[in-house]
């Protein structure tokens, strides 16, 4: 994309690379912020089920957890989407977060269903997954 610069009546405006070099930029930190809460929440949630096991009163936290270890999934697959359409990324990481909501939402599921035995690795899995994504530092943002 090039520079253009229009003058009306003395004043002058330029559009262009600096406009779509700040919008990647933002959606950019936006997009690695969302996969660090995603992240943090999940190592949260692991805290919380271990918790959980050795104390019959922290159901609570491990629920309020997964609601926002949810919002958190959500949050991500959002921000992958801005920053593929409006910040000229990679469509990639919409992959990866439209799996990663599937994974939670299998999670949610498998909880309330009370299956530990597939919900416990899930999790595991989950956690090793978002941390992946988070050291590989590709977040498909266009490049500034």
């Amino acid at each position: 994309m090039t520079t253009r610069t229009t003058t009306t009546t003395g004043t002058t405006t330029t559009t262009g690379t600096t406009a779509t070099t700040a919008v990647a930029r933002r959606t950019a930190v936006f997009l690695r912020t969302s996969v660090v809460l995603q992240t943090l929440t999940l190592f949260l949630q692991a805290v919380s089920a271990g918790v959980l096991l050795s104390s019959a009163h922290s159901g609570l936290l491990h629920d309020v957890g997964a609601r926002v270890m949810y919002g958190a999934s959500m949050l991500y697959l959002l921000a992958a989407v801005l920053a593929w359409r409006p910040g000229g990324g990679s469509p990639r990481p919409i992959g990866y977060a439209a799996g990663f909501l599937v994974l939670a939402s299998a999670q949610v599921v498998l909880g309330i269903a009370h299956v530990p035995s597939v919900h416990v690795p899930l999790g595991v899995l989950m956690f090793g997954l978002s941390v992946l994504i988070l050291t590989r530092g590709d977040t498909g943002a266009a490049r500034g």
